[in-house]
């Protein structure tokens, strides 16, 4: 197992609920504007131990563990760690980048996933561009499926990166979450990107955005 750090306390990360957040090493994608550059091209060394120490002494504390990356579906023993954590009582909530469509209907139709959260990168002719290499969509729109069709609360998001998105790729990738709850976000630059400096959009360009995307997605909303 690859977990490689770990956020205390959280009310944010997994909405409605008291959470940690696991973030596992190691990343299929390698998107420039990236805030966890480290994580992406893996660390050495495990955390897991320290992280199962920390979880045991806030039973009663803790709702849930939001499991983050990097692309945490990449681990072979993920399924391991997901069993834990429900043996104590936590939910799991998943972010994810949609590429492992296949392991995340597994974990879906067992129930061992309450909430995810999938990224939803950029319009379909822009996904390489966003991701740094060759995506195959199929695979996307296959995620995108499968969450919907889960039964499980979820959510799809979108980064806005200026000089990578313009208005109408991101209003292109709206569209790939169909009505879905659907999040668009700004990019903040962490000092740990993986392919130089990068800005988010202004207030009045989002604004613009999330209008014409309420237009088709009465859910949609900006986040931060």
């Amino acid at each position: 197992m690859h977990i490689g750090g770990m956020m205390n306390l959280t009310l944010l990360d997994y909405p409605g609920l008291c959470a940690c957040t696991v973030f596992f090493s190691g990343c299929d994608l390698r998107c420039p504007f990236c805030h966890n550059a480290r994580l992406v091209k893996g660390l050495e060394g495990d955390m897991t131990d320290r992280v199962k120490e920390y979880l045991e002494k806030r039973k009663g504390i803790l709702d849930g563990v939001c499991i983050t990356g990097g692309e945490p579906l990449m681990q072979g023993d993920l399924e391991d760690f997901v069993k834990y954590v429900r043996g104590l009582g936590l939910k799991v909530k998943l972010d994810t980048n949609g590429t492992y469509p296949d392991r995340l209907k597994s974990f879906l139709d067992r129930g061992l996933i309450d909430y995810v959260a999938m990224d939803i990168k950029a319009s379909p002719e822009d996904y390489p561009k966003l991701c740094g290499c060759k995506v195959d969509i199929e695979r996307i729109l296959e995620s995108i499926n499968v969450i919907r069709c889960s039964g499980a609360d979820f959510e799809f998001r979108t980064t806005a990166v200026k000089g990578l998105h313009t208005r109408e790729s991101i209003v292109e990738a709206a569209r790939l979450a169909g009505d879905s709850k659907y999040y668009l976000q700004n990019f903040k630059d962490s000092g740990d990107t993986l392919g130089g400096s990068f800005e988010g959009f202004d207030g009045q360009e989002l604004e613009d955005m999330i209008s014409e995307i309420k237009s088709f997605n009465p859910k949609a909303c900006l986040r931060g």
